[in-house]
């Protein structure tokens, strides 16, 4: 990148200037504009109408021209790249999937021309930048004709003829788990993207996690599970954003760099959707903190019940009406719904109101233009595996829209494109930011920087000229940026900028953030702790360990879940200290300060395996007299006794995984023995009423100590249906009789008896394979939510013929073991060592992985056809009405 350049001797003065006694915490705080931003005075969300006629939907593509449309992407002036994916989610052969542009040359919406943009299979982000159009997909190998990885990749179109010039470039390989990937298909693997008004791509990754990603630079990284990882246009510097999310498919990002995603969970152990608001190196736990260990994660903002999240986008054009503006927008395909989730500040996070927008059929995801105009994609029943017959493009405009031109950026003066960084929408600011960055440097800067200190304009608009500042000064731009986090206003952007480069940190001082620790604004606060850990500077932690651990970081009781979608904003300040202590690796620091704060430190030391933090622990222990320090530090102890394995990307945890935590496949390393030595002589040395203290610590973190002993717990005591499917199915009544057709449509206008139908639940069989109250024994399917993924045709559908819509993650299995034996059946819970599988009579067995021979995933459903044929319409409309009310 071109840097302004500044002599080296101007920066040491200037830092000499500005020492450690220049920068004080902060005693005022301004975020009323922030606030009101968010919750603008005045308006009532309550007021809003459900459906309201005040948007104008028009379909602009069917299924001739985009089938299976699995993501969108638009440019500034309008032009729709769809990703069409006719492979689906489980679907395994290539060659059919590409990228469709949609043109409009004279915006009178009717989009007259299209073109084959490029072949890409699986597609699952786009994103459009001048000449360059990013996308993340997978790639087949030629020879084998499998999945041989998913890159993020770049096409350039400089000649604009709606085909790109050449083959793509990667800024990402191997940005996935081949294994997975190959077994599977794509439903858990890496999804969307969305550039930031930061400059950094952000890539939503499902929770088969990647091995080797590997970015231009060279650079690899590898991620057990789930979360959100960033990379430079240019295909450098990759690094984790966050981690710990299930299977997120998108990331709608606001122009304060807040990130948010709706999880997708229509499948699994009965796992809801979560809505989650991000915070920088923030955990969230999926799958091993998810349920036991809640009180070291970041929490979602709600649970939202069953369904399956795709498309996200956050709006921000004030052509927009004031109910819809301002408002992550969150596609739904379970739900076949985009909602729109309020958000309120609350401290550094937020607290949230969700509520339905616009109806769409398996919407896939959302996107606006630099016009304000609006579109969605249909997936429409394509299936798992894709479809050619299905799915459309929809574009949505307020009624009273008036079409306004977006400006030739290329023709455009650098003051010109300055002066569009203070548009009214985010599309506006980022495009034209986009190309300022091309423009010569001196000349660029100091136009953004003009829009970065005027005080006169709208907070969004300031913070756009900031990361626009700083990504073209680089290390040059420190003096001016600290001089603008001067100001209570915009602090939090400013020092967030400074060090959102570790390419630029060079000149960055450490004094503003160590003053901003305990700056009055919380929001400043979480921007110097993440700082401090970027900066990676040891002397930091000292000050790190200030920060107390709100009452709130509670350790759930055995046997129950956590709060894991519960807002809790006092939580994420310590949540970023403890990360930034482990990225300083500041063992020693926290060892020390286990006397004065020793939440705070014992929460660091439970990720720190190394000998010195064990040393550490057992002197604090041995010089302690407070048995309440004493028995954290026990705890302490005992969570470092395992480490998560080397993830190799071999293997995947399944669709239910094994939450109980803190490892997914724990491995004993070198202090281990140590570590076991000493709890085996405390516990030896303890009264016999401490000892269950011990066996508590043995079972919450899975040290297998035979010398602790083991708390022992209720089990739940399954009862044995005893259905007989094979007399179900043979007999013949008013359904069996009739087509799959009559019986849709029969069913479709009987309203049903759903105290009937919870009996026929049981009678038909029903029982033996499904759960319906969560506690239950996990079967098959689970259905105490299928009625906010599926709608009642499908439903009826899914019991007819159970092969044309296998609900996603639990297709039936063979495997075969060292011994010769088959067993065929759901997996319905898999750890790092075993699995079990249950078969079609709900008969359970657990296997040990080592003594699996072979694992296939089957064709078909291992539900018989034919469960409903003794039926009457009624009797079975009564069924799917019992059915549809489990949400």
């Amino acid at each position: 990148m071109t840097k302004i350049k500044i002599p080296f001797a101007s920066i040491l003065a200037f830092t000499a200037l500005f020492g450690c006694s220049k920068y004080k915490p902060s005693t005022t705080v301004d975020i009323a504009e922030l606030k009101e931003y968010y919750t603008p005075a005045g308006f009532d969300p309550s007021s809003v109408i459900t459906d309201s006629t005040s948007l104008n939907i028009t379909t602009i593509a069917g299924s001739d021209i985009v089938p299976s449309p699995a993501c969108l992407a638009v440019s500034p002036q309008g032009e729709i790249f769809v990703g069409v994916d006719m492979m689906g989610s489980l679907g395994k052969e290539p060659g059919k999937g590409s990228i469709v542009k949609l043109i409009d040359k004279d915006n009178d919406g009717v989009y007259e021309t299209h073109t084959e943009f490029a072949k890409a299979d699986n597609p699952r982000g786009i994103m459009p930048v001048g000449d360059q159009v990013f996308v993340l997909h997978t790639v087949f190998n030629e020879t084998t004709g499998e999945a041989d990885r998913m890159d993020l990749v770049e096409f350039v179109d400089k000649d604009n003829d709606g085909v790109a010039d050449g083959p793509s470039i990667p800024l990402i390989k191997n940005i996935c788990s081949p294994a997975s990937l190959r077994s599977r298909g794509t439903d858990h693997a890496t999804n969307g993207i969305r550039m930031g008004i930061d400059g950094w791509i952000y890539v939503a990754v499902g929770d088969f996690g990647f091995h080797e990603a590997e970015d231009r630079s060279g650079k690899k990284m590898t991620m057990l599970g789930g979360g959100i990882v960033r990379v430079r246009p240019d295909g450098t510097e990759m690094e984790v954003y966050a981690h710990g999310t299930r299977n997120i498919y998108d990331v709608a990002i606001d122009p304060f760099m807040n990130i948010y995603t709706r999880g997708n969970t229509n499948d699994g152990g009965g796992w809801n959707i979560r809505f989650i608001h991000y915070v920088q190196s923030g955990e969230y736990g999926y799958p091993s903190l998810f349920k036991n260990f809640t009180d070291e994660i970041i929490p979602a903002l709600a649970d939202l019940g069953g369904g399956s999240g795709t498309g996200s986008y956050f709006m921000d054009d004030d052509r927009w009406p004031t109910e819809y503006n301002h408002v992550p927008m969150m596609s739904d395909w379970g739900k076949s719904e985009l909602f729109i989730h309020r958000v309120t500040m609350d401290g550094p996070g937020f607290t949230q109101e969700d509520e339905n927008f616009i109806k769409l059929s398996q919407i896939t995801d959302v996107d606006v233009d630099g016009s304000g105009r609006m579109y969605l994609a249909a997936w429409d029943g394509a299936g798992y595996r894709g479809s050619p017959d299905k799915g459309y493009v929809v574009k949505v405009l307020p009624n009273d829209f008036e079409y306004e031109a977006f400006p030739d950026l290329k023709a455009a003066s650098v003051e010109a494109l300055g002066e569009l960084l203070k548009a009214g929408n985010s599309v506006t600011r980022f495009h034209a930011q986009q190309e300022l960055l091309k423009r010569p440097a001196d000349e660029a800067a100091m136009a953004a920087l003009n829009i970065a200190q005027d005080q006169s304009l709208p907070l969004q608009n300031r913070v756009a000229g900031i990361y626009t500042y700083a990504q073209i000064a680089c290390e040059s731009g420190v003096e001016s940026l600290l001089k603008l986090s001067e100001e209570d206003k915009i602090r939090e952007f400013a020092l967030r900028a400074l060090t959102d480069r570790k390419s630029c940190l060079g000149s960055v001082p450490v004094e503003p953030y160590l003053a901003a620790v305990h700056d009055a604004n919380p929001r400043v606060q979480a921007a110097a702790i993440v700082g401090l850990g970027r900066l990676g500077k040891l002397d930091a932690a000292e000050k790190l360990l200030e920060i107390q651990v709100p009452s709130s970081a509670k350790i759930p009781a055995p046997g129950t879940e956590g709060p894991h979608a519960t807002p809790n904003s006092d939580i994420i300040l310590s949540h970023l200290a403890v990360k930034s202590l482990v990225e300083l690796d500041a063992v020693d620091a926290a060892v020390n300060a286990i006397d004065t704060n020793p939440k705070l430190a014992l929460w660091t030391l439970r990720y720190m395996h190394d000998p010195k933090a064990v040393e550490g622990l057992m002197n604090a222990y041995e010089s302690s007299s407070d048995q309440e320090l004493k028995d954290e530090i026990l705890t302490t102890l005992s969570r470092l006794y395992m480490e998560e394995a080397p993830y190799d990307g071999s293997w995947w945890w399944s669709t239910r995984p094994d939450t109980h935590g803190p490892y997914y496949k724990g491995i004993t390393w070198e202090s281990s023995e140590k570590i076991k030595s000493f709890l085996v002589q405390e516990y030896e040395n303890s009264n016999p009423s401490k000892k269950n203290f011990f066996a508590g610590l043995n079972d919450r973190h899975r040290m297998e100590i035979s010398e602790l002993g083991t708390v022992s717990e209720e089990l739940i005591v399954e009862e044995d249906p005893n259905v007989d499917l094979d007399a179900i199915k043979n007999k013949k009544g008013q359904v069996g009789e009739a087509s799959i057709e009559d019986v849709i449509l029969a069913v479709a206008d009987i309203k049903g008896d759903p105290v009937k139908g919870k009996a026929l639940f049981t009678s038909q069989g029903c029982i033996a394979c499904h759960s319906i109250e969560k506690g239950q024994v996990m079967k098959g399917p689970f259905m105490g939510q299928i009625g906010s993924i599926m709608n009642r045709d499908q439903i009826t559908e899914s019991i007819m013929k159970p092969n044309a819509s296998i609900s996603q993650g639990f297709a039936s299995f063979m495997i075969q073991t060292n011994d010769d034996k088959s067993y065929m059946g759901f997996i319905t819970a898999e750890s790092a060592d075993e699995l079990t599988l249950r078969d079609i009579t709900g008969k359970a067995t657990t296997l040990e992985k080592k003594n699996i021979k072979s694992r296939k995933e089957l064709e078909n459903s291992i539900m018989p056809a034919g469960l409903a044929n003794s039926l009457s319409f009624e009797e079975l409309a009564s069924l799917v009405t019992y059915l549809q009310q489990q949400k």
